[in-house]
This record gives structure tokens, sequence and C-alpha cells, in this order.
């Protein structure tokens, strides 16, 4: 309702699916929505100037490197874990590697073997501070 347009609940709609089944050996870049339900040996990144929602199913398993905007995980993940918004740990979501996250949610039974690292909305590493100047 007041500032800003963007929602730190992840999108419903999902644009591609992996099935169960379906082993995937490289990086995957995407925008919209990506629902998980097989295997992927490689980095999985959403587009940086479009929000990215990934859901991993139950019987998912991502190995390498994920960079969305928001994150639904209740699979395996081994490998570190980069939302720019919000994150949320299923029952069943096994993660072993660092979550970078700025809103979490974790459910029972989640498991999370490394840090949890809050990400503030003030801190970037794309962000150059700027000196003001100085009159004498």
């Amino acid at each position: 309702m007041f500032g800003s347009s963007k929602s730190n609940k992840p999108q419903s709609r999902i644009d591609c699916l992996i099935g169960a089944g379906t082993t995937i050996n490289g990086d995957i870049n995407f925008s919209g929505g990506l629902r998980v339900d097989g295997h992927v040996r490689g980095n999985v990144n959403s587009a940086e100037d479009k929000p990215g929602t990934l859901v991993l199913s139950d019987q998912a398993r991502i190995e390498g490197e994920i960079r969305v905007a928001h994150a639904v995980i209740n699979g395996t993940v081994v490998g570190p874990v980069h939302a720019v918004e919000y994150v949320e740990l299923q029952g069943k979501a096994n993660v072993t590697g660092d979550v970078h996250y700025r809103t979490l949610e974790i459910q029972l039974g989640a498991v999370v073997q490394g840090r949890l690292v809050y990400q503030s909305e003030g801190k970037s590493d794309k962000v150059v501070p700027i000196k003001p100047a100085v009159a004498e």
C-alpha cells in the first residue's frame, strides 16, 4: 500500500518447469517463475533487471549457486542461496551452504548446514559510496 510497489512474497506464476526425472548439466538463466522437480548440476540465476521466483519441490536437487529475487525451497540445495528479497524454507528443505536473504521464513523440519546471512536494504555490492564535496 505504502512505499514501493514491490512485494516481499514470491510470484505465484510459473513460466518454466523442470520435471521430475529430468537432469540438467549447466547453468540456468531465467526470468519470471521457474519450478524445479528434477536435478540441476549448475548455477541457477534470475535476470537481474526482472524479478525471478524459484520453486523447488521436495523431489528437486540443485548442485550449484542460486541467485534469485525469491526462493521457495522444499528440496535439496548443495551450494549457496542468494535471494534479493525473500527465502522460504519449507519442511523438507535441506540446504548445504550459506543462505543470504532479506526476508526469511523457515518451517519446522527445514535443515540449513551453513550460515544464515541477513542482507539489509541499504547494503549492496554494486553501490559505490559518494563523498560530499566540502566547501572551504
